[in-house]
């Protein structure tokens, strides 16, 4: 045998087994797909708000649960983002609305928007607010994961109309949707 044949040979076992190995990681990933996932709020610059949204698989879609504090009392517009990026001061480093499907901005119950329309959240008195839905567009996997994106929660009430954003005005709180144990 050549240099060259034995030299051949070894590179391509060698890439082989490379291949090999990766693909099998790549189906472990797969079937250990993740069933929940969690975004801890953080507040924008000169702002209060803060809390944490769970998510979580359940038949008939995601159940979104929130726990948030320090808004005003009143709605303010709830939505996941394009991007995990909370870095800017305003979170503007969250791009828009994650919209996948490039559906207009709606109602979490329409069947023609956003991924990332969530509505709103209504803060009481003292500036909590809780929800807690099942959203049947909401995913872990796929082109309309939501993992590794970002949650924010806008100064105003989202009027569910308005393209693309549903006036909600600025952000008050981002967070990052990570996988969650």
């Amino acid at each position: 045998m050549s240099r060259f044949t034995i030299l051949s040979t070894a590179v391509f076992f060698f890439v082989y087994a490379a291949v090999a190995q990766d693909h099998g990681k790549h189906n472990v990933m797969q079937s250990s797909a993740s069933t929940k996932a969690v975004a801890v709020l953080h507040a924008t610059r000169g702002n209060s708000a803060s809390g944490v949204v769970w998510f979580e698989s359940i038949q008939g879609g995601t159940r979104v649960i929130a726990h948030i504090s320090g808004l005003s009392p009143g709605k303010h517009g709830f939505h996941i983002h394009e991007y995990g990026d909370c870095t800017a001061d305003d979170a503007t480093s969250a791009g828009g609305h994650f919209n996948p499907t490039n559906m207009p901005h709606s109602m979490p119950s329409s069947d023609k928007r956003h991924v990332g329309d969530l509505g709103n959240v209504e803060a009481d008195a003292q500036g909590n607010a809780h929800l807690d839905y099942v959203d049947p567009m909401l995913s872990f996997t796929g082109s309309l994961s939501i993992i590794g994106r970002g949650v924010i929660v806008h100064e105003k009430e989202d009027d569910l109309k308005t393209q693309p954003t549903g006036d909600a005005g600025g952000r008050l709180a981002c967070g990052v949707i990570g996988v969650a144990k």
